[in-house]
């Protein structure tokens, strides 16, 4: 078997069982008449014995650090505490790996601990995009992009939560063995073998509306009550009672961006429901929310949610009863 096949995931007293389970799903014995031909798969601490899982579980491996730092591929999932920074064993052992050959994944926060070691430095990344400006302020060489579910810088990999995690280990078997077999154990997993877009689309609010100034305040809740009108600079300092240039000037200084930009984020997120829930047509929904075409309105979504409408559509619609 080629090292690079062997796989280690390392589980801590916090390790979230679902992405354990993520791991043993596509690498391990789980789809064995799949997969046992092609990855060896090991579960390891840093403490060999018994490890607390929650709700009473508790995982026993005999694999410690040194099988960790031996794998042709090892795998790091969430971490304990981001703000917490990994063991320096575990810092070592990491490096040990990398400097073998192997190749580093992480999953969700797991990233702080990638990072920690300083082998993230000059790259790209990503992480929970909850915990992206954190990992990007404790670890200011790392290039962090949030919008992708995952990145691949050739020997290091990481992914954002805890699903993009499954999304991840697919892609690798993809990597590794081909589109057939990767197809065909997400077809087993009933999960989908490449999901489209990136983190955009699942942040929970994207934009909050300032209370600092009156006047920018009541021509953005105008803007939200008139979003299928036709909406020009002029017409919100007119609600604002403003000259558009003391408008544009507060506005920017109140919001960080521009009336225009607020606007099409906010005609996007107006779009998201009626996606999710009613049979309207693509044009119908462009029209609702005030852009002037469908072409429009598809370029300005796949611009801010990383995905296209019907994608989004399809990922997110409530089942009709």
């Amino acid at each position: 078997m080629s090292p690079r096949r062997t796989v280690s995931v390392l589980a801590t007293p916090s390790s979230v069982p679902f992405e354990l389970g993520n791991v043993g799903a596509v690498f391990g014995t789980y789809l064995h008449d799949l997969i046992a031909p092609h990855y060896e798969l090991t579960v390891c601490v840093e403490t060999p014995g018994p490890l607390p899982l929650g709700g009473g579980a508790a995982l026993t491996t005999p694999h410690g650090l040194d099988a960790l730092a031996s794998a042709g591929t090892v795998i790091v999932p969430s971490c304990p505490d981001p703000a917490r920074p990994p063991s320096p064993r575990l810092v070592e052992a990491l490096r040990r790996a990398h400097h073998r050959g192997a190749r580093l994944v992480s999953t969700c926060t797991g990233a702080f601990t990638l990072a920690a070691t300083g082998l993230l430095d000059g790259r790209r990344a990503t992480t929970h995009w909850r915990h992206a400006d954190a990992l990007q302020t404790r670890f200011p060489h790392v290039q962090v992009d949030p919008a992708p579910l995952y990145i691949d810088e050739g020997d290091i990999l990481t992914s954002a939560g805890s699903a993009a995690g499954l999304d991840l280990c697919l892609y690798l078997l993809r990597e590794d063995h081909g589109t057939e077999l990767a197809n065909t154990v997400a077809r087993r997993l009933v999960t989908q073998p490449h999901r489209d877009g990136g983190q955009a689309q699942y942040i929970e609010t994207a934009v909050l509306t300032p209370p600092q100034d009156g006047g920018v305040v009541r021509s953005m809740d105008w803007a939200l009550e008139h979003l299928a009108e036709p909406i020009t600079v002029a017409t919100l300092a007119g609600v604002a009672h403003m000259s558009e240039r003391t408008y544009l000037r507060t506005f920017a200084r109140t919001t960080g961006t521009t009336p225009i930009r607020w606007l099409l984020t906010h005609r996007v997120r107006a779009s998201l429901p009626l996606l999710e829930t009613t049979e309207a047509t693509i044009e119908e929904i462009a029209s609702a929310v005030g852009f002037d075409s469908p072409t429009t309105y598809r370029h300005h979504f796949t611009r801010q949610m990383r995905t296209s409408p019907t994608t989004y559509r399809k990922t997110f619609r409530t089942p009709c009863p």
